[in-house]
């Protein structure tokens, strides 16, 4: 419009009816469903619910609504005045809304405010393990587990995530003693000779206190603090920012069952209620990423859709990573060994960043880092993208 030489006025009044959305509300009592069916018809737009609601056959639905901005604002107002706790309704509605048009979304990470969405962060997996699925062995002792640190950095990487229990399917527990003995003097050690944000990838609150007393500044973990019950805590008591990853059951169970009724919602629902669990626990929302889980209790197929609709995550309103990097997603669809995996996985970077991720967990740094300066120079229509560092 502004391009036509609309008055900026007519833009703002104007621009709520041209988007259009499509929004799913789980598990609504049929006279919420009915009277948001009809509130959304009355603006101009529609709802669709279960046929059982007009039957009576069911006690609950879930709606899907679809409207532009325009007539779903309009409707937010009337339910605010409905009875059946539509006020919830119209409140979830608009914090969806809100979330999916933000531009830009906050992660502070101890001191720093980090302000993402034109700029995405690059994470190097750092595996101070025998046996993970890629890398296993090869950083196991501390000095090559630095070297490597320092290259990822050096490659273009603002976050070094350092693991000291392997998470590949099928994996056993790592004993604490020896987790802390992996992880806190490479820690410590990256800390002091490296610019770059460390997170460390534990499930356990012990480990995650020493490695934030040696300099992380991001506590990674896949279970969402399920594993552990002390690990809010630490968290909230230390100010770093955490990662709250979707899996079903344990990395040694975690592909015996990969069917979903639907996996986005499973997925959404989950990461949803750690965030609240988070929150409540004392950790602030600002300091909160989340991360799907791509290879944790999904099927190729299901990892695939994951990344195809992770826009839909926008709407917890939290930064989102992702994490494909050579995995079995990859080798299955290509036909191709995880050493033969980096054109594959440079495509889930750039198809993960225009559907909206934050952060992207890699092993291959500066060709990630090259293919994400790329896909943010396309989604912002900016030719010269800055690659500093998140420090």
């Amino acid at each position: 419009m502004a391009n036509i030489g609309v008055d900026p006025v007519g833009i703002k009044l104007m621009a709520p009816k041209m988007r259009h959305l499509n929004l799913k509300i789980e598990g609504l009592i049929c006279p919420q469903a009915n009277i948001l069916k009809q509130e959304m018809l009355s603006a101009g737009g529609d709802a669709a619910v279960s046929k059982d609601v007009i039957i009576g056959g069911t006690d609950t639905t879930d709606v899907i609504v679809f409207g532009t901005e325009k007539q779903l604002s309009n409707v937010i107002k009337k339910l605010n005045m409905q009875p059946f706790n539509l006020k919830k309704v119209a409140s979830a509605i608009k914090t969806a809304i809100d979330n999916i048009y933000r531009k830009e979304v906050i992660l502070e990470v101890r001191k720093q405010r980090l302000v993402l969405g034109k700029r995405t962060l690059i994470m190097g997996v750092l595996n101070i393990t025998p046996d993970s699925f890629y890398d296993g062995g090869r950083y196991f002792k501390k000095v090559n587990a630095v070297k490597r640190a320092l290259q990822m950095a050096e490659d273009g990487a603002h976050i070094i995530d350092v693991g000291g229990e392997s998470s590949r399917p099928g994996s056993k527990p790592v004993p604490l003693k020896e987790e802390l003995k992996r992880v806190v003097p490479v820690v410590k050690e990256v800390a002091k000779k490296s610019d770059a944000l460390i997170s460390v990838d534990t499930t356990k609150a012990a480990v995650a206190q020493q490695a934030i007393d040696a300099g992380a500044d991001i506590i990674n973990d896949i279970s969402a603090m399920r594993f552990d019950p002390g690990m809010a805590a630490v968290c909230a008591k230390s100010k770093i920012g955490v990662i709250l990853m979707h899996m079903r059951g344990t990395p040694a169970t975690m592909q015996m069952d990969v069917k979903y009724d639907d996996v986005i919602s499973d997925i959404f629902n989950h990461l949803s209620e750690r965030v609240s669990f988070a929150v409540k626990a004392g950790i602030k929302r600002e300091r909160i990423a989340i991360d799907p889980g791509i290879g944790f209790g999904k099927s190729p197929e299901g990892n695939l859709r994951i990344i195809n609709r992770l826009s839909e995550f926008k709407t917890i309103g939290r930064p989102i990573a992702l994490g494909a990097s050579r995995k079995s997603l990859i080798g299955k669809t290509l036909g191709l060994d995880v050493k033969d995996r980096l054109e594959g996985t440079i495509a889930t970077v750039v198809a993960g960043i225009l559907n909206g991720a934050h952060i992207v967990r890699v092993h291959d740094v500066k060709e990630a880092r090259m293919a994400a300066t790329m896909a943010d120079a396309i989604r912002n229509e900016i030719v010269n993208c800055k690659m500093q560092n998140a420090k």
